[in-house]
C-alpha cells in the first residue's frame, strides 16, 4: 500500500484530498494544527487515515510530527504540500505586517521545511511525488494580492527548482495552481470572518470545488512513473484574465 502525507488536512482542499486518496487505496497521513478536526476525519475514513498534529510554522512541531510518522510509515510515496492561507485584501500600503509574516511563515517557510524533511528519503528510495498546491495568484497579480501572490510565486519557482535539483532521480514534482474555489474556509479566513463579503465574492459564480482539486491530485498520482506534470493551472469557466490596469490623469 502506498503512503501519502497531506498537510493542511483538517478542512478544504486537504480534507478532500485525504478522502480521495484513501478511496484510491492509499494510507494517508493527514497533518494540521486542529487535532479535533483530524480525529473527526479519522472517524470518517478509518484505519487508512493517520492523524498527526503539526504546525508548519513551528520547526519543532515539524520535527516531532516526522518522528511520529517515521515510527508508523516505512516510506512516503506522495507529499501534498497543501497547508497555506491568505490574510487580508488590503493594498500593500495599508496591509497588516503581521498578516504578511504569517503568510510567509506558512506558505513559504513551512512548505519548504516540510519538503526538506520528506525529500532525502524519497531520493534515497529513488521514487516519490511531491505535489505543491500553489495558486493562479502566483502568476496573475491583482490589487490586494501583494504578499499572498508573492508566496505562491515562490511555490511555483520552488517547484521548478526542485525539478532541476532532482534531475537524474525518479522523484517527481508538480505544482497545482487553483483559481477561484468555493466550499473551503479560505475566503472566510482571508476576509476575517466577514460572511457577507464572502457571499458576495461567490454570488452567481460556479467556482471550482475542493473535490475538483482532490480529483486533480488523484489523477497526477496515478500517472505513469515516467511522466511529470510540471504545473497545472485550474480556473472555473466563470473566471478568466482581466485587462491591464491603466491609471489616467496622474
Amino acid at each position: 500500500m502506498k503512503t501519502a502525507l497531506v498537510t493542511g488536512a483538517s478542512s478544504g482542499f486537504g480534507a478532500a484530498i485525504c478522502r480521495r486518496l484513501v478511496a484510491e487505496g492509499y494510507a494517508v497521513v493527514g497533518t494540521a494544527r486542529r487535532g479535533d478536526k483530524l480525529e473527526a476525519l479519522r472517524a470518517e475514513l478509518g484505519d487508512n487515515f493517520m492523524p498527526v498534529v503539526m504546525d508548519v510554522t513551528e520547526p519543532a512541531s515539524i520535527d516531532a510530527a516526522f518522528a511520529q510518522i517515521q515510527q508508523r510509515c516505512t516510506s512516503l510515496d506522495v507529499l501534498v504540500n497543501n497547508a497555506g492561507l491568505a490574510l487580508g485584501v488590503e493594498k500593500a500600503q495599508q496591509a497588516n505586517a503581521a498578516n504578511w509574516e504569517r503568510m510567509i511563515a506558512t506558505n513559504v517557510t513551512g512548505l519548504a521545511l516540510v519538503t526538506h524533511r520528506a525529500l532525502p528519503a524519497m531520493v534515497a528510495a529513488n521514487r516519490g511525488l511531491i505535489i505543491n498546491i500553489g495558486s493562479t495568484a502566483g502568476s496573475v497579480p491583482y490589487p490586494g494580492g501583494n504578499v499572498y501572490g508573492a508566496t505562491k510565486a515562490f511555490v511555483k519557482q520552488f517547484s521548478r527548482n526542485l525539478r532541476a535539483d532532482l534531475s537524474g532521480t525518479r522523484v517527481r514534482v508538480t505544482n497545482i495552481e487553483p483559481g477561484l474555489c468555493s466550499g473551503t474556509e479560505f475566503s472566510m479566513v482571508r476576509l476575517d470572518g466577514n460572511a457577507e463579503a464572502v457571499a458576495e465574492l461567490y454570488r452567481d459564480v460556479e467556482a471550482i470545488r475542493p473535490q475538483d482539486i482532490a480529483e486533480t491530485v488523484a489523477w497526477v498520482c496515478q500517472l505513469p512513473a515516467h511522466m511529470n506534470i510540471n504545473s497545472m493551472e485550474i480556473m472555473p469557466v466563470a473566471q478568466s484574465y482581466a485587462a491591464l490596469s491603466v491609471a489616467r490623469n496622474l
